[in-house]
């Protein structure tokens, strides 16, 4: 018994070479769907510090600031809320006073030490060792 086998092939058709004018017609047409969106980037909050001192954070200034360990403009503008400019004419104050003693001065940033004694409650300066209990 004989078997036949028969295969039958089918080729490709070869493709047809675009022209320059009809690649560039494509591509101009294919890649422009929409236009990308950026993400919106994270806004920092605004601070709404205080340009004067009010009553309330000039006693603020004068009883909590002396007992801090480090004393910046930083620190003062963070826990007064007032601005930088306004922080670092506190320390000039304090420093005249004679309530705390200056520190490290560098370029951008004054650091202060606290010093024993403080401020009295009617904002005169108590010398060290004469203030509650000493």
């Amino acid at each position: 018994m004989t078997m036949l086998l028969s295969f039958s092939f089918v080729l490709p058709l070869p493709k047809v070479q675009k022209s320059k004018e009809a690649k560039a017609k494509a591509a101009m047409a294919g890649g422009k769907g929409k236009k990308k969106k950026w993400a919106k980037g994270k806004t920092k909050e605004k601070l709404n510090n205080m340009v004067m001192f009010d009553k309330s954070t000039q006693d603020k200034l004068l009883k909590e600031i002396p007992k801090a360990k480090l004393i910046t403009p930083s620190v003062i503008s963070e826990r007064l809320k007032v601005n930088g400019s306004l922080a670092r004419l506190a320390i000039k104050v304090l420093e005249g006073k004679g309530v705390i003693a200056a520190g490290v001065q560098e370029a951008q940033q004054a650091a202060d030490l606290h010093q024993e004694g403080g401020v009295g409650g009617d904002g005169s300066v108590v010398p060290k060792g004469t203030r509650d209990g000493g």
